[in-house]
């Protein structure tokens, strides 16, 4: 695992300080404060910081092939490079190192950009290769490494890891996005191909850039498919996903570092660990962090899964310093960012870097098995649409004019998402804000009249018959590559910690996308065992039954209570003062209401003032503090993490 910054000249040479290389590897040190190398060459520099898990000794980057002519930095993990390395061997090419990276190198000697297919990882990878005068930039399917670019005015094209990368690039803009920043207040992320930067992007997941002659082109060259459906019987489907379950964690055990598994206590990470302990001679270290507050405290489950596995259990309950809290993850999220679950990941993440580099995780789960509630509710919203032909909604209204209370907000809501088309009738119901939200905390500037035409594609693939299966697809490409993995990207990355996450091995990916939509979620329910249907009965051979049985709870923290005490007055000052009413950004009397009314307890609005919280201190971070964008050297911040 590393970070990645380079330079290329898109008119056939690059005009460029040689110090600027050092200082955009320099912003990133913390995801890799191992080792730092660098290459120059007249047509681009490529640097990167490593953190060491794989050939420690000898897996220095940049690597490059036999007679120097192609050059690689690599931020990942390859899981068959072993294969890879012996069919490169038959044809041919010659190995001086035993790390991953140099699989990449050959492989691209071999096959060309078609590499990328043959990489079973995680993966931000940029190749020059100095024969053709190219660059050559490439993510995993999935987007579980990150990799930004933009085109300067000079026409040098810059990318890194993070976008504290390109910051300190002489010519470098940082205009904000009006639509990346609306995106921001309606989803609680800026979703790719954006930043929140107008010009800069995000390579998609699963795509590939090629730079050559002054032309820059972006290919995808992968995608899930969801058919043709398996077609065995159930008992041979559950013995094969357990097959690929076990097969995607075995995989993912291959470190020359000490490692261990995030165990929350739910079932995907629950099985996680179980299937390392069913594949490890020694225990699995685990780790968990708690809270106070009992609805939020997974403790008690996680410890029961520890036991049952025989684990090597590290867990804390924590107390937050919420401020500081919050302002390290400004500092390592780079744009706004919205999840506050961002909290707990970075505090597991923070204990268990105390004791290992590595860690597995639970990530996935619910995408691939329709896991979310949400999917549950979506399914009935269907049926009662076709049941009800088309009166549904107008029934719905009438019923929720003479409900009262919580029942007629609901009833409302029901009825307001029937009236919406596919597929914003699913969109508005994970939507962090509406649009009557965002009239209301946001300057007409930042307003859209259509708050989801930067996502709406990803649920509309017309190769997918399925409504329900395009809602997973789409949610795959949205709300899990550009939140949950940046998430735990950033996250353990700030604390020098790999994770990797083997439920989206695409390989099993492959496999359960093609899995019949009932054996995921049956009859449209989550409880009774019936949500994430055949995931489950994999897991009723490897885990106890209070764990198979728990409700769904989440990775979450107390906000609205955070924001009544901790929070309260970082948020009556930031809401209160004079940068941010200057900010143009706000409708600074829309959110002194929210605030107010969530301070005297009477709505909860802490979904809304978390998103404008985290926004304000972002832009006062890299927008208004002098070395915020500028090439001045950052320290990252101290962790605050506090035994309770």
């Amino acid at each position: 695992m590393c970070g990645i910054a380079g330079l290329y000249g898109l008119g056939g040479r690059l005009d460029a300080d040689p110090a600027v290389i050092d200082a955009m590897c320099q912003r990133i040190e913390h995801r890799g404060p191992d080792d730092r190398g660098v290459f120059r060459h007249p047509i681009g520099h490529i640097g990167m910081q490593r953190l060491s898990i794989i050939d420690i000794a000898t897996g220095h980057q940049p690597i490059h092939n036999e007679d120097r002519t192609v050059w690689i930095v690599f931020n990942g993990e390859i899981y068959n490079f072993r294969d890879l390395r012996s069919e490169l061997e038959s044809a041919g090419h010659i190995f001086t190192t035993h790390t991953d990276t140099e699989c990449i190198v050959h492989g691209y000697e071999q096959w060309g950009e078609g590499v990328f297919e043959r990489l079973r990882g995680m993966f931000g990878v940029a190749i020059l290769d100095l024969a053709q005068n190219k660059l050559v930039l490439g993510r995993d399917r999935l987007g579980k490494k990150p990799l930004y670019y933009t085109t300067l005015a000079d026409g040098t094209l810059a990318f890194g890891s993070e976008l504290k990368c390109l910051a300190v690039v002489p010519g470098f803009r940082a205009k904000v996005s009006s639509q990346a920043t609306h995106d921001y207040f309606a989803l609680g992320y800026v979703p790719a191909p954006a930043s929140i930067y107008e010009g800069v992007h995000k390579l998609p997941p699963a795509h590939v850039l090629a730079a050559q002659h002054g032309q820059v082109s972006l290919r995808r060259y992968w995608q899930p498919v969801f058919g043709p459906k398996w077609t065995d019987d159930e008992p041979t489907l559950q013995r094969r996903l357990l097959e690929q379950l076990e097969d995607a964690v075995r995989v993912r055990l291959v470190s020359d570092v000490p490692f261990g598994a995030f165990l929350s206590g739910g079932l995907d990470s629950s099985v996680v660990a179980a299937l390392m302990a069913r594949n490890m001679a020694q225990p699995v270290k685990t780790f968990s962090i708690g809270f106070r507050e009992e609805r939020f405290n997974e403790l008690p489950a996680a410890r029961a899964v520890a036991r049952h596995i025989g684990a090597d259990h590290t867990e804390l309950v924590v107390e937050a310093n919420a401020v500081s809290t919050l302002k390290d993850l400004v500092w390592y999220f780079d744009e706004p960012f919205g999840d506050s679950s961002s909290v707990p990941t970075y505090l597991v993440a923070k204990l268990a870097a105390g004791h290992v580099k590595m860690v597995l995780s639970g990530d996935g789960g619910d995408e691939l098995f329709a896991g979310y509630e949400r999917y549950a509710k979506y399914q009935k919203l269907l049926t009662l649409r076709r049941s009800s032909l088309g009166l549904g909604g107008p029934l719905l209204r009438t019923a929720a004019a003479l409900a009262p209370g919580t029942l007629g907000v609901r009833l409302r809501r029901i009825a307001t998402r029937m009236a919406l088309p596919y597929p914003d009738d699913y969109i508005s119901s994970v939507a962090l804000a509406n649009s009557d939200d965002l009239r209301l905390i946001l300057a007409p500037e930042f307003q859209r009249a259509d708050p989801y035409s930067s996502i709406r594609r990803h649920f509309l693939d017309a190769n997918i018959p399925d409504p329900m299966e395009r809602i997973l697809n789409g949610d795959m490409a949205t709300y899990l590559s550009d939140d949950i993995l940046v998430k735990v990207d950033r996250m353990t990355m700030a604390n020098s910690l790999e994770a990797r996450a083997p439920l989206l091995d695409h390989v099993l990916l492959e496999f359960a996308a093609r899995l019949p939509f009932d054996l995921k979620l049956r009859d449209g329910k989550l409880r009774d065992g019936k949500g994430k249907y055949l995931f489950r009965r994999v897991a009723e051979e490897l885990l106890p039954a209070s764990v198979l049985n728990k409700p769904k709870q989440g990775f979450a923290i107390p906000i609205a209570h955070w924001l009544r005490h901790d929070l309260r007055e970082l948020m009556r000052d930031t809401i209160n003062s004079r940068r941010f009413a200057e900010r143009g950004v706000f409708n600074v009397e829309g959110v002194r209401l929210c605030m107010n009314r969530h301070l005297a307890g009477t709505h909860d609005n802490s979904e809304l003032l978390w998103l404008t919280l985290t926004y304000e201190m972002w832009a006062q971070r890299f927008l208004d503090q002098a070395d915020g964008l500028s090439g001045a050297a950052l320290q990252s911040p101290a962790a605050s993490l506090i035994p309770a």
